[in-house]
């Protein structure tokens, strides 16, 4: 999940240097959901295994 949110980031860097505005605004969302998610399942993680 990770990967996929640094995937967007990228895209969303590469539309916004070429002038995409919308394009690189729904990237960059997407790719703060996905990270968001990714904190929420690793502290979940990190729970479960007691550490």
């Amino acid at each position: 999940m990770l990967h996929y949110a640094i995937v967007f980031l990228v895209i969303a860097l590469i539309a916004g240097i070429l002038g995409f505005g919308v394009v690189a605004g729904t990237a960059a969302y997407i790719a703060r959901v996905l990270f968001v998610i990714f904190i929420i399942l690793f502290v979940v993680s990190l729970i479960k295994r007691g550490v």
